[in-house]
């Protein structure tokens, strides 16, 4: 009984250890897109972190939207200092993009390039929780 609570014990520690570790874990909020905003979770996928959408929200406040579920940041790999690279899709003109993220405390910068990452679009996101 005593190793089975040492082992429980341990992999708690360890799983939210590999969370704290990375940054970009955690939910966060997109700026307005085409009148819309959302909530996007960032999660650990592999050796990277990707983020799915988990609520949207309008004018008329929050609603159900067809992207709800979609992953949006996609196969992040960390790069050291809080930049990560991997790619960004935009549900506003269904488009898969260069993405590089910089997080920093409650703050990421996320960024959709295009001709090999010279032509840039970002948005600056702030962590919900």
């Amino acid at each position: 009984m005593k190793t089975r609570i040492i082992a429980i014990a341990a992999a708690l520690a360890f799983g939210s250890a590999a969370q704290a570790q990375d940054a970009a874990v955690g939910v966060w909020q997109t700026e307005v897109d085409d009148g819309a905003y959302a909530h996007v979770t960032v999660a650990p996928c592999g050796a990277a972190v990707c983020g799915t959408i988990s609520r949207t929200f309008n004018g008329s406040g929050e609603y159900q939207s067809p992207n709800l579920g979609r992953q949006i940041v996609i196969d992040m790999v960390p790069q050291g200092g809080g930049a990560y690279e991997g790619q960004v899709w935009r549900p506003s003109n269904n488009k898969m993009y260069i993405g590089k993220m910089d997080v920093s405390g409650n703050a990421l910068r996320l960024r959709g390039c295009v001709a090999g990452g010279l032509i840039c679009a970002s948005q600056n996101w702030t962590r919900v929780n």
